[in-house]
């Protein structure tokens, strides 16, 4: 059985360039999602949700595997970053930042199956984030983006010239500002974390 690895199929948004940041249109797809606040390096709820979504991803992985005889690479997490008054959004006072952790689903996953999973894998595994991870569509659209490789602590003059390349080609920024976490933390060196950053635009005024 072949194994159907969606970041390959889609390479233009999830395996930009390290050296240059490029504009993508990003089509309609479906993500399991999971809304919180507080510091990430910290926040019990955003190890919780980070939990959760990877149990529904796996266990949808192995049903669909099951009943339909197709096998996917589950992918990568991915958050999107906002505060409430985004003019006093500071990257040292992270106990304010506000999130949407996500983990985008092939087509084969339908609203029937994620209900399935969410209780079956409640029966198995008590979670408050569990109740709390919805499944909906999501379209970005246009929006700039460029690979960053090291830790995420070093982000933010990676994030600048990004905002930079925006506004120097006639767009402005829109929307919530976005990463897709390529790399498992727990296994990879902080020099070495790959990370696309992305942020939505739109043409300016």
């Amino acid at each position: 059985m072949a194994k159907i690895d969606l970041k390959k199929e889609l390479k233009h948004l999830y395996n930009p360039s390290v050296k240059k940041a490029e504009i993508v249109d990003v089509p309609e797809m479906n993500f399991l999602m999971i809304d919180g606040k507080g510091d990430p390096n910290t926040s019990k709820d955003f190890q919780d949700a980070v939990d959760a979504l990877y149990s529904i991803s796996y266990h949808l992985k192995f049903k669909i595997k099951k009943g339909k005889g197709i096998d996917y690479v589950v992918m990568p997490l991915e958050g999107l970053w906002w505060v409430d008054d985004m003019a006093e959004f500071s990257i040292e006072d992270k106990g304010e930042w506000r999130w949407t952790l996500m983990i985008m689903q092939p087509d084969y996953v339908t609203d029937e199956f994620f209900n399935e999973s969410l209780k079956e894998v409640e029966k198995k595994k008590s979670s408050p984030a569990l109740s709390k991870l919805r499944f909906e569509s999501f379209h970005e659209g246009l929006s700039a983006q460029v690979m960053y490789i090291g830790p995420y602590s070093d982000e933010g003059p990676t994030i600048e010239k990004l905002h930079n390349f925006i506004r120097e080609n006639g767009y402005e920024l829109r929307g919530k500002h976005h990463e897709i976490y390529l790399s498992d933390p727990r296994r990879t060196k902080p020099e070495k974390l790959k990370t696309v950053l992305r942020q939505p635009i739109k043409m300016k005024l």
